[in-house]
């Protein structure tokens, strides 16, 4: 989830006082009415309350105490794991560095955690500890009025034609992400790609990935969200995705538009079953998709359903708390309604979730916690469905 787009509305409000920065409106219902809408024009137009958002997280106390929040957020909705998706360089500016951002974050996610671990749930039932990862996004396009630090690099590199801007700043983002989580200890567990899709294509950040691939840093990339096959094609074989964020247009061969693929139906199917093979896994948002691609109309139109008949390694995600208002609550409960899941649906669809975590430990301890959750969930199912 981002954090940048998952804060709480009265924070932002209250933040938003704090410091200066303006708001369409200083209440809830008109920020809802405004910008925090229940459908959009398109993803760019969904994309415009990150001005706002991003806005107030501008110095450590504000993003400390936004982590803290959304960790609790989760916590108290029965979320044990998560991973926060965000790029430090929105919240860069001078004396305020890459390390000291994402120790910010951490200090707020890391207090929750400690907090829910010496709680009765997890010290007397024998609930599953909360855990977390960071993920570190780079932007696939940006302007010099985004941050102080891009601003600069715009003018380092006045030069430069935009792809080679971009190329660079996400560059710089994966080797800090690597530099900070061996120097500090701190999860960071992914690399993502995050931003407008169309027009920017995946292959212009390979060295980025490649970078991040190197040193074992797991991938995943918004992909499939506004553009078609071949942007997931790209994220795969370009930049080593271990996961796919979205994945929507997976299946819309009519959206190939490569003249070299001479059969988009095939291509497609082929690139289908290449991600099933590989157990490449989607993180699907169903609320966020509605909302940014007015032609899905009803939910039983997504293509969610087709991915679970397909047996594709395929999870459920919020995208955004706030700018989508949802949580995971209501996304399992939109999907399981909409296309009457069974019970092997519903188990898959969470288990993926946490089999395919970057989850920031080793591998026999990441099994530990996954068979831990396993039997937890099944300790529920049992409970409820008696």
């Amino acid at each position: 989830m981002h954090l940048d787009g998952s804060l709480r509305l009265e924070t932002l409000i209250e933040l938003a006082k704090g410091r200066g920065v303006e708001l369409p409106s200083y209440t809830t219902t008109g920020l809802e009415e405004l910008v925090f809408k229940d459908n959009y024009e398109n993803l760019g137009d969904y994309l415009h309350g990150f001005m706002y958002t991003c806005g107030v997280m501008q110095d450590p106390e504000a993003l400390e105490r936004v982590a803290y929040e959304l960790a609790w957020d989760n916590i108290n909705e029965g979320v044990r794991y998560i991973e926060v998706r965000f790029a430090p360089q929105l919240h860069m500016r001078r004396g305020f560095n890459f390390d000291a951002v994402l120790l910010a974050v951490d200090r707020g996610l890391a207090s929750a955690m400690r907090e829910y671990s010496a709680s009765e749930a997890v010290a007397v039932r024998q609930e599953p500890p909360f855990r977390y990862g960071i993920i570190v996004c780079a932007m696939r396009k940006f302007a010099s009025n985004f941050s102080p630090w891009y601003s600069n690099l715009c003018n380092a590199m006045a030069e430069a034609p935009p792809t080679k801007l971009y190329a660079t700043a996400a560059l710089e983002a994966a080797r800090a992400a690597v530099r900070v989580r061996d120097e500090t200890g701190i999860p960071v567990v992914g690399f993502d790609l995050a931003g407008e899709e169309r027009g920017y294509p995946a292959d212009d950040y390979v060295e980025a990935y490649q970078y991040a691939k190197d040193n074992f840093l797991k991938c995943t990339v918004h992909a499939g969200e506004a553009y078609g096959p071949e942007s997931i094609y790209q994220a795969i074989t370009g930049l080593h995705a271990d996961r796919i964020g979205h994945g929507y247009h997976l299946f819309d061969a009519d959206q190939v538009t490569s003249p070299k693929i001479s059969d988009p139906e095939r291509y497609v199917r082929a690139l289908a079953s290449y991600i099933s093979d590989s157990r490449i896994t989607i993180e699907v948002c169903i609320t966020s998709n509605l909302q940014t691609n007015p032609n899905i109309g009803s939910v039983e139109n997504h293509v969610f359903r087709k991915m679970i008949d397909e047996r594709l390694s395929a999870t459920l995600c919020t995208d955004n708390r706030l700018i989508s208002k949802t949580s995971m609550t209501k996304e399992l409960g939109i999907a399981v309604e909409a296309f009457n899941m069974t019970e092997a649906n519903i188990r898959n669809t969470v288990i993926y979730g946490f089999k395919r975590s970057f989850f920031p430990g080793s591998y026999i301890e990441k099994r530990a916690y996954v068979r831990n959750i396993i039997d937890y969930y099944e300790k529920v199912w049992k409970e409820h469905t008696a």
